[in-house]
């Protein structure tokens, strides 16, 4: 598998890059400090954890599975999203950047690495799944070429982060790789 990556702030985690990782997701996601950028999901999910580091490191060592990040100039993790390849398409889930960040163009740079590893290990498209209530995530998504498939996937609590305070479900956006 091609891990060149382009842009030199965007690299391929490693094992030591987990704790990192995790708090990126937790503070981009859940609780009091995601309300600082637009991602948040505090109104929607309750709790402070979207992933602990047992979780990513799980999602990390899936075959066909990795995770890019982003680095500031002074090496801190501020962006993160993970590639699952089945066959010839990615599957992209664990977007984040650092909330008070968000708007300054980490989050286009990580979705051009993300598409350019695809198109270097052969994909055709590159899917995700969007909480169906998320507007402005998802018309987000739609100016960078992705389509609601229509399909809808139910979105279950899992005990592990966060209880829902409504029910939600996922929209499947896919964008076809030229």
């Amino acid at each position: 598998m091609n891990s060149d990556i382009s842009n030199s702030s965007t690299r391929l985690a490693s094992h030591d890059d987990i704790p990192a990782i995790s708090h990126l997701l937790n503070s981009a996601y859940r609780g009091e400090s995601s309300r600082q950028g637009w991602t948040t999901e505090a109104d929607l999910i309750a709790g402070e954890q979207r992933a602990d580091e047992a979780m990513v490191k799980e999602v990390l060592d899936m075959p066909g599975s990795v995770i890019l990040v982003y680095q500031d100039d002074q090496k801190e993790i501020t962006g993160c999203v993970n590639l699952q390849q089945h066959e010839d398409r990615i599957y992209l889930g664990m977007f984040s950047v650092m909330p008070k960040l968000q708007g300054g163009g980490i989050g286009k740079i990580l979705l051009q690495a993300s598409e350019e590893y695809a198109k270097q290990n052969s994909c055709r498209s590159i899917y995700m799944s969007v909480i169906s209530v998320r507007t402005e995530l998802i018309n987000w998504y739609i100016r960078h070429g992705y389509v609601d498939t229509g399909e809808r996937k139910p979105f279950t609590e899992d005990g592990k982060t966060g209880k829902h305070l409504r029910e939600l479900e996922f929209m499947i956006l896919e964008k076809a790789l030229v």
